[in-house]
């Protein structure tokens, strides 16, 4: 087909089952920032409802405007139908910044207005970084083997947009099941439902009747009115201000912006293993941007493309999914519907949709990697399972705080350290790989990748770039440091001189002659069938 003729619909009718999906995944995202800041933070709802979120809502209108046109340029330059890129808030980072910039300002000050401001501030100047992503972004997609990038979002799906709701699922089982069946029917089993309704719009539909049969929705219109959005450009600069008076707030932005341009690199390259390509660099900047103009109205949290396009991909969406969404995301916020919606849709109801992407992305990795690397996207897994493990150990302990347990230790006493190791609960090492988790497995994802397609200097050479990042804290440490050879830092020294030297002086047979593993399957491409007997 001649691209210079190709007609792009924007909308179509597959377009409003991945609506639902992804309006979910916002909604949730909402629901939890406001919910934090509120009762948390002690905001009030003039802040929370009057200026976070309508800030939020501009932000995502305008990311999506960019990502709408990008898909219609896409598609009239390869002359086929595409998928738009999912676009929201970012949850990971969304979490470092309640709790590594809001939450320690209000901490030390108790005023929640001081921590909007500064977390604005943060927002902006963090929305510069992730733009600078652009510079770099496009090279370490060239060099990055895809299994590293999809492995370490393969993580982040398991345990968080997987594992998390499917135990809200389990907590409330007869709404969650609901839900999930018709998630299970009409999404992963891909049967029409009667009528060819969505069935992300059944299970949230199902699962909300339920819950006011149940007496567990509720229709609360007190928070409804006129929200319009409106720029802040005076309390911002009074954040950045606070942000240069203490400039350690930094060692928690350049790191998490870090991961935030990271992300949109390993979400761009997701879509390209569904068959849409998009610039990665361009995404960077539209990311970084949109993050900034958020800022200016009211919003601290980055945005980013979203994990989950293949999911997307799958029910065959066009643009129409993510404009719909900002639509009705702005119309939500400028109105101020969300707190309606928080009472009446129970999380039970739209977990559902949540699990299926992070099923998607898995599922959707799998197909387009070499079977041979799955092992490097099993190993990209692992850091994100030591994250959620940490997430989890602090949650218990904060809980049986509020509980009214007195004289606990800090995570990370040197007498409660021991004892957890005792019994098999090895903190440090978690702790350890926690820390700049999605860089971590995608360092790792990469260095097993290079390592089985015998591309030894390229795995040494990522194996010390990690090597430079944990001296200066960017992995494996809770903030920016000067540079220190550490153990963990000695370690990747050494993986990375071995990898880069030892093919040198190799016998070439070594490096050329293949092991087979018994009870193991053989997935080397390049054994001859003489080698597999």
């Amino acid at each position: 087909m001649d691209g210079g003729t190709y007609s792009y619909r924007l909308f179509t009718r597959s377009d409003f089952s991945a609506f639902w999906a992804l309006f979910t995944d916002n909604l949730v995202n909402l629901l939890i920032l406001s919910g934090v800041c509120q009762f948390v933070f002690q905001m009030p709802p003039e802040i929370v409802y009057g200026r976070i979120v309508p800030g939020a809502a501009v932000a995502i209108l305008a990311g999506v405007a960019v990502y709408t046109l990008m898909a219609k340029w896409a598609a009239t330059r390869q002359g086929r139908d595409v998928t738009a890129l999912p676009y929201g808030i970012s949850t990971p980072v969304m979490f470092v910044y309640l709790f590594g910039v809001i939450g320690p300002i209000y901490w030390a000050t108790q005023d929640p207005l001081l921590a909007w401001q500064v977390g604005i501030g943060a927002g902006f100047m963090g929305g510069i970084v992730a733009a600078l992503g652009a510079v770099v972004g496009p090279y370490l997609k060239r060099i990055t083997p895809r299994a590293g990038m999809l492995g370490t979002l393969c993580g982040i799906a398991l345990v968080f947009i997987g594992s998390v709701p499917l135990a809200e699922i389990f907590e409330n089982p007869v709404i969650g099941f609901t839900s999930l069946l018709f998630i299970l029917w009409g999404l992963i089993g891909r049967f029409r439902l009667p009528g060819n309704v969505p069935a992300g719009l059944v299970a949230i539909g199902a699962g909300t009747v339920i819950a006011i049969v149940l007496g567990e929705a509720k229709f609360d219109f007190s928070g409804v009115g006129a929200y319009p959005p409106v720029p802040y450009i005076g309390d911002m600069i009074a954040g950045i201000q606070y942000l240069f008076a203490n400039p350690e707030l930094f060692l928690v932005l350049i790191p998490v912006q870090i991961y935030n341009f990271i992300e949109t690199m390993n979400n761009v390259e997701s879509a390209e293993a569904a068959g849409d390509s998009y610039p990665v660099g361009l995404c960077q900047v539209t990311d970084g941007a949109g993050t900034m103009i958020g800022a200016v109205f009211g919003s601290p949290f980055p945005t980013t493309v979203y994990i989950g396009h293949p999911a997307y991909k799958r029910l065959d969406a066009h643009a129409g999914y993510i404009v719909g969404v900002a639509l009705v995301i702005a119309a939500a916020a400028f109105l101020g519907f969300l707190s309606f919606l928080a009472g009446l849709i129970p999380i039970a109801a739209a977990a559902p949709v949540l699990v299926f992407v992070s099923v998607s992305l898995i599922t959707n990795t799998a197909w387009s990697i070499k079977p041979m690397h799955m092992a490097a996207v099993s190993f990209a897994i692992l850091p994100h399972i030591s994250e959620f493990l940490m997430v989890k150990w602090g949650s218990l302990m904060n809980a049986l705080r509020s509980s009214g347990v007195e004289g606990l230790p800090a995570l990370g006493d040197a007498n409660l350290t021991a004892a957890l190791l005792m019994e098999g609960a090895h903190y440090e090492g978690h702790l350890a790989l926690s820390q700049g988790a999605i860089l971590t497995g995608l360092i790792w994802g990469a260095i097993v990748a290079d390592v089985i397609d015998a591309r030894f200097r390229m795995a040494g050479a990522f194996a010390l770039a990690a090597a430079a990042m944990s001296s200066l804290g960017i992995i494996h440490a809770p903030t920016l440091q000067m540079p220190q050879f550490d153990g963990i830092t000695v370690g990747y020294v050494i993986i990375g001189a071995f990898l880069y030297l030892y093919p040198l002086v190799a016998p070439k047979e070594d490096l050329e002659e293949r092991v087979i593993v018994p009870d193991e399957p053989d997935m080397m491409d390049d054994i001859p069938p003489a080698q597999r007997a």
